[in-house]
């Protein structure tokens, strides 16, 4: 059987191997072990769970986009962050496309929910926990997946090429401290349905509707003569 650690690319193994102890894999995978054994079932599938990467080279990341937990519905998660497989598109990916849309009027965004167009194109879809329990947002939290997810953000941080980190809600911006002052990093309210239209109490991150971060990320990204993301391409 294949472990946990093995069906992540090799490549990132090389890149993660110095930065993350092994042996918190293992107890992770232990623990998954023990959620199986309690007739327990895991989202997303053992085979994508570490998609985000695989799909994605470490070379080619030129946007970070993180986000909390899988989704814990069947049929959803497949291990890209807001990402689903599902026939219903979730309301906070619904109130992404509606942003993109209005910045990049007239043009509409295909109504599906599998954002691998963007995986491909060198946006990297990271949870900062990996897999979840059925219908139990966050149960997996404090697991060891936040140090692992960690362990990527400082990889990334040591790109020599300039990465625009996109950072909705205080969980993902709760990683800004790992990431350096060369790197654009855009702020704004989480883009679920309680968060997206209202920014923080004290003004300092704006909300999530009218962000304008699509664009933002496009501009710094030809700033830096690199190719900036097709968001309409998924």
């Amino acid at each position: 059987m294949t472990t946990l650690w093995n069906r992540l690319d090799k490549n990132w193994r090389d890149i993660i191997g110095v930065k993350f102890d092994r042996s918190k894999m293992e107890k992770l995978e232990k623990f998954l072990q023990r959620e199986k054994d309690a007739r327990r079932t895991i989202y997303p599938k053992d085979e994508e769970v570490f998609n985000a990467l695989n799909l994605t080279a470490f070379e080619k990341i030129k946007v970070v986009i993180i986000g909390q937990d899988p989704y814990h519905e069947e049929g959803q998660a497949h291990g890209l962050c807001f990402s689903t497989k599902g026939k219903d598109i979730p309301r906070s990916l619904s109130n992404i496309y509606e942003e993109i849309d209005n910045e990049y009027r007239p043009i509409k965004m295909q109504r599906h929910g599998d954002l691998t167009g963007w995986a491909k194109q060198g946006v990297l879809l990271l949870n900062a926990t990996l897999t979840v329990r059925e219908a139990e947002p966050r149960s997996h939290r404090g697991r060891g997946w936040e140090e692992f997810t960690d362990a990527i953000i400082r990889a990334v941080n040591e790109k020599p090429e300039p990465v625009v980190f996109l950072l909705w809600g205080r969980d993902a911006q709760k990683k800004r401290a790992l990431i350096g002052k060369r790197h654009k990093v855009l702020e704004a309210s989480h883009p679920s349905p309680r968060s997206a239209h209202r920014g923080s109490r004290d003004g300092k991150i704006p909300k999530f509707r009218g962000c304008d971060h699509f664009k933002k990320a496009n501009n710094d990204l030809k700033e830096h003569g690199l190719e900036p993301v097709n968001w309409q391409k998924i």
